[in-house]
């Protein structure tokens, strides 16, 4: 087993050490018994079934998205071989059909990797969310996935992200965005799943294709978590996510960035695709001359604007409001569309 560096832990931390101390040094960490009075967490931790049964309690009809890997994709959702598509089928099916051929597959020797993804509780299961409440998210709806083993690639997310496992056992691998040019990414129009993937298999790297991903790995943290174990995931920070056990079931809050509730687009994500398609076609010189305007003005390196711009003219350098940030993007989006 490779050795990785450790994620701080803790097992008490109130929401408001969270977000004031935690969340802002973007650096993961991982909450013990985050959610261990959650009466979600205390049916998996008597079987399956009754795991199962309690989440029944909630369901009024409504279809999911799952997906289904073959057995020959080693439970890895990923590309095809020649990267034309994904190894994986997917549509949206009813929870109890789903959750019924979850149990019936346990006792297989050779099986399909399944998935519900992302299935937002309040759409899906309403109820379940308000029987376990979280005091760090009292108004954010969480998102749920359960399934059996599988693997999901290293990828990152654009928002701020706590995961919390309910059900089973999940490792994660971490990588800082520092590693992002070790990771190998993969398309960013073209993915598995809506986020850009690297390249290389984690569990089996192709250090010949991909020899840069020796620094990724000694830079790399990791964590196993339990039912009731929450893990925070700063946004940009990539992470490979393995689900260890044949009945596995996360839920995880997003905030801030392109996930956050009321977002309004261009994402960050849409942002870095409209810098590169006006940026692609200028010398390395004027690159790096656009990097040392970036740097002034959105990554504030030396002196911040508006510390020197009067406020009344501070304008896009200044405090905005929610309205102000959705009106100004809508020009350069409708700017854009013209």
């Amino acid at each position: 087993m490779r050795e990785f560096k450790a994620i701080a832990e803790y097992s008490t931390l109130s929401a408001g050490q969270f977000f004031n101390q935690i969340a802002p040094e973007q650096e993961p960490v991982v909450i013990r018994g985050f959610a261990s009075d959650w009466p979600l967490v205390a049916s998996a931790r008597k079987t399956p079934q009754e795991f199962v049964a309690y989440l029944l309690q909630f369901y009024q009809g409504r279809k999911a998205r799952m997906v289904v890997a073959p057995p020959a994709a080693n439970k890895r959702f990923y590309y095809n071989e020649d990267m034309t598509d994904v190894n994986y089928l997917s549509g949206d099916e009813r929870v109890d059909l789903f959750l019924g051929r979850l149990l019936e597959l346990m006792d297989r020797e050779v099986y399909p990797a399944i998935s519900m993804q992302n299935a937002m509780l309040g759409e899906i299961l309403p109820g379940l969310a308000e029987d376990n409440r979280s005091d760090f998210f009292t108004d954010l709806e969480p998102r749920l996935w359960v399934g059996n083993e599988g693997i999901v690639s290293t990828h990152y997310d654009g928002s701020d992200n706590l995961a919390c496992v309910v059900a089973g056992r999940r490792r994660f691998i971490l990588f800082p965005p520092e590693q992002t040019c070790h990771l190998y990414p993969g398309p960013l129009n073209f993915t598995p799943a809506g986020a850009p993937t690297s390249l290389v298999d984690v569990n089996n790297p192709d250090f010949t294709r991909y020899p840069l991903f020796k620094q990724a790995l000694a830079g790399a943290y990791s964590a196993e978590l339990g039912p009731g174990d929450a893990i925070f995931i700063p946004m940009l920070w990539w992470h490979h996510v393995e689900s260890l056990e044949k009945l596995n079931a996360l839920v995880n809050y997003w905030w801030n960035g392109s996930s956050a509730p009321g977002a309004v687009p261009p994402s960050a994500i849409d942002s870095l695709n409209l810098a590169l398609l006006a940026m692609r076609d200028l010398t390395q010189k004027q690159r790096e001359a656009w990097r040392c305007m970036f740097d002034h003005y959105l990554f504030k390196q030396g002196v911040d604007p508006a510390s020197y711009i009067p406020t009344h003219q501070q304008h896009i350098l200044g405090t905005l409001s929610s309205d102000y940030i959705r009106t100004v993007k809508d020009y350069f989006i409708k700017k854009l569309q013209k």
